[in-house]
C-alpha cells in the first residue's frame, strides 16, 4: 500500500481525491486533510496568508497519523504567489514540518510538464486575468514558455466549485493555440478529475489540472509507478515517474 497525503484548503472540490483514488491503483491512497482557509476571495496578499508556513505545519500531524510517504500543498494559488523561489521555500518548510517529502501544485505543474516533455504550454485559469498572469510568470521563471494566458475572473473558491465542464470547455479553447504542446488548468477549487479525458479529446492535446497534477507529484515524491489512463495523458504511461528535479 502506498499512502500520500494532501493539504486541500477548505472543502471546495476535495471529493476530487476520493474520485481519483478509485480510478487508480488499489494499492494507492489518497488522505486529505482540509486546512482552514480564511477569507474566500483569490486578492494575492489573501492566498499568501493561506500558505504560510505555520498554517501548513499546523495540518501535517493527521498525515503523519495516517502513513503518508509524501505530502503536497494542494492549493495552486497559494503557491504561485510566493514566486519560483519562494514556492521551493514553501515546500522546503513544510518538508521540513512534516518529515516527509513535500511539494505544491504549483511545482507540481512545472514537473507534469516536464514529465509530458512540453515545451510551450497554454493556461486557461478560472482565476482573474491578475493571478493568471502571475501563474504564467511562475512557469516561465522555472523555463517553460507560456505562449497564451486566460484568465476566468473567478474571484472565490465557492465560486470556481461550480463550474462545470461546459465552463471548463469554453476557457481551455479560448486559451488554446496551435503551438501550445500542453493546456495548463489551475485550480484546485474547479472540479476536474471527471473531465481531463473529455479536455484532451477536444482538443487534441494533454490537458493539466490541478488536482490532477497535485497527484502526480505526490506520486513521484513517493516513487510509486501508476497507469491511469483516465486521468488523462500524465498519467497514460506505464514508464517509472522522473527523478525529483531540483530547482
Amino acid at each position: 500500500m502506498t499512502t500520500v497525503g494532501f493539504l486541500y484548503p477548505g472543502h471546495f472540490a476535495d471529493d476530487d481525491f476520493p474520485r481519483m483514488e478509485v480510478i487508480l491503483d488499489t494499492t494507492i491512497r489518497l488522505v486529505v486533510n482540509r486546512t482552514e482557509p480564511g477569507e474566500d476571495d483569490r486578492r494575492a496578499e489573501t492566498l499568501r496568508q493561506r500558505g504560510a508556513p505555520e498554517r501548513l505545519a499546523a495540518g501535517v500531524e493527521e498525515l503523519r497519523r495516517a502513513g503518508a510517504e509524501s505530502v503536497v500543498w494542494a492549493s495552486t494559488g497559494a503557491s504561485l504567489v510566493y514566486g519560483w523561489e519562494g514556492a521551493h521555500q514553501q515546500s522546503t518548510a513544510l518538508a521540513r514540518a512534516a518529515g516527509l517529502p513535500a511539494s505544491s501544485t504549483s511545482l507540481a505543474f512545472v514537473h507534469a510538464v516536464r514529465a509530458l516533455g512540453a515545451a510551450r504550454v497554454a493556461v486557461a485559469a478560472p482565476y482573474t486575468e491578475e493571478i493568471a498572469g502571475l501563474f504564467g510568470d511562475f512557469l516561465a521563471a522555472a523555463g517553460v514558455e507560456v505562449v497564451a494566458v486566460r484568465g476566468g475572473g473567478v474571484t472565490s473558491a465557492a465560486a470556481a466549485a461550480g463550474w462545470g465542464l461546459d465552463r471548463l470547455k469554453e476557457l481551455a479553447v479560448a486559451a488554446d493555440r496551435p503551438d501550445a504542446e500542453a493546456v495548463l488548468l489551475p485550480d484546485n477549487a474547479v472540479h476536474t478529475a471527471a473531465h481531463v479525458r473529455d479536455l484532451e479529446e477536444l482538443l487534441a492535446k494533454p490537458v493539466l489540472t490541478a488536482n490532477q497534477v497535485a497527484v502526480y507529484e505526490a506520486l513521484r515524491l513517493a516513487r510509486r509507478r501508476t497507469w491511469a489512463p483516465q486521468l488523462g495523458t500524465l498519467f497514460a504511461t506505464r514508464e517509472a515517474p522522473p527523478a525529483p528535479v531540483g530547482k
